[in-house]
């Protein structure tokens, strides 16, 4: 999460994704040896923590194995993992939501199977592109203290209150395609006729600011140089409780869009097993509630209980869950020189 939203948008479209490619699938898992090693890459800081406690310990005190990290953000280890595909350094590779179904479709990493055992109790958005872990959407974020009333739709953002005082995301990375896509829907486009977001965005213009990070922005809302801007709501219920009550993180009535964490299972990978058996402890109940207590992400899967407490910072149940808007992600990736290109002259200029 620390690459910036530029600069991961480059990495997203540089890829090659068209080069050739062999799957290289195992005929059968073979049950793990003592001393064998699992190559995890994943971001580093809280979630580093909470899979070393959660999903590493008990598996090696299971297997005798080892386990080592790639840490960073997706768009070094989604490079890496290309450039390796059939032939990786990588057992589990952590993605977000559309690098994870691309991902699959070029052979670099396997779709989900029932051979992981928390399969069945994970949602059908997060069976997509390997194993949902984490869902954290994307939506509205506002200073309620400024507002004439709750935010309770994305066209509420064109309510001439809040105009000059939105920070746009910047490019087109999760929180900048969820906020263009959904403009798109609510008035009336989808993915496929776009057009319509890039000029209902303009009509916001002047916007406050541009901003390209979480940091940034918390950091706008401080200095009351911004009161808008679409964002994960999982990292603003950290800053709302931490640092700026005033905050409110809006639940539209067409839905917050959906962002995922995803792992992912690389394709000749020769720890097959190991890989599973991380995955299937990553989705049990204790890494589940870590994720969630912690750092607020929402589970994927729906057989474990979640302490009353937290309930109503989570996305939670069938219903909650099958309101999250997700997007057709090869329209957009098919789509992005095109539509950054247009980002920058319409929007960003």
């Amino acid at each position: 999460m620390n690459v910036s939203r530029r600069t991961f948008n480059k990495l997203i479209a540089g890829a090659g994704l068209a080069a050739p490619f062999h799957i290289i699938r195992p005929a059968s898992a073979q049950e793990p040896k003592k001393g064998d090693e699992l190559v995890v890459g994943i971001w580093g800081g809280a979630q580093e923590k909470i899979v070393k406690e959660h999903v590493e310990k008990p598996l090696v005190e299971k297997y005798g194995c080892k386990v080592s990290y790639v840490l960073g953000g997706t768009g070094d280890r989604r490079a890496r993992a290309y450039a390796e595909r059939g032939r990786p350094s990588f057992d589990v590779l952590y993605l977000n939501i559309f690098e994870s179904r691309q991902a699959v479709k070029d052979g670099v990493t396997q779709a989900p199977t029932p051979a992981v055992k928390n399969f069945e109790a994970l949602y059908p958005s997060a069976r997509k592109g390997g194993y949902g872990v984490a869902f954290n959407p994307c939506t509205i974020v506002y200073d309620k203290t400024k507002a004439s009333k709750p935010i309770t739709s994305w066209k509420d953002m064109w309510n001439p209150e809040w105009k000059g005082r939105i920070a746009w995301p910047d490019g087109l990375g999760a929180e900048g395609i969820s906020a263009l896509m959904m403009a798109a829907r609510v008035w009336g486009g989808d993915e496929k006729n776009a057009d319509i977001a890039f000029e209902k965005v303009k009509q916001l213009k002047p916007f406050a600011a541009i901003q390209g990070s979480q940091a940034q922005l918390f950091e706008m809302f401080d200095q009351k140089l911004a009161d808008l801007s679409v964002e994960f709501g999982s990292f603003t219920q950290s800053y709302v409780e931490t640092r700026n009550p005033n905050i409110a993180i809006a639940k539209p009535v067409e839905g917050q869009a959906l962002s995922m964490n995803v792992a992912c299972i690389t394709e000749g990978t020769k720890n097959q097993k190991l890989a599973e058996e991380w995955i299937n402890l990553h989705l049990s109940e204790p890494c589940m509630l870590a994720y969630a207590r912690q750092i607020y992400y929402s589970p994927t899967v729906s057989n474990i209980t979640v302490p009353d407490d937290l309930k109503a910072k989570l996305v939670l149940g069938d219903e909650q869950v099958s309101k999250l808007v997700d997007f057709d992600w090869d329209v957009i990736n098919a789509s992005r020189a095109k539509w950054q290109a247009k980002y920058d002259r319409e929007i960003a200029g």
